[in-house]
């Protein structure tokens, strides 16, 4: 009798996020510090009520999120979908 086989499907990488350095990166730009700092605290909110917290990088009228998993000592599924959440909350982001 034979083992069933398992096959483990990753999500994709979120649309506008790049792997750096074992991370999810993305740069946002926005049309001044107001709007950059009103974005860091919907994610914020995003991130408590996940549990599960990026680092970020705040300047005016810009915003690093970078998205990894510390205890797994990498990029996980996980992160995957809370960076296309906080992708989602970017709506006043200034197109490039």
């Amino acid at each position: 009798m034979s083992l069933p086989r398992v096959i483990l499907i990753r999500m994709s990488t979120p649309e506008g996020w790049s792997e750096v350095d074992g991370a999810l990166q993305r740069e946002f730009r926005f049309a001044n510090f107001a709007e950059a700092l009103a974005f860091v605290n919907r994610v914020g909110e995003l991130a408590e009520a996940e549990n599960h917290h990026p680092d970020v990088e705040l300047g005016w009228g810009r915003v690093v999120l970078r998205w990894r998993t510390h205890s797994a000592d990498a990029i996980t599924d996980r992160d995957r979908e809370l960076a296309a959440k906080s992708g989602a909350l970017s709506t006043e982001a200034v197109p490039d």
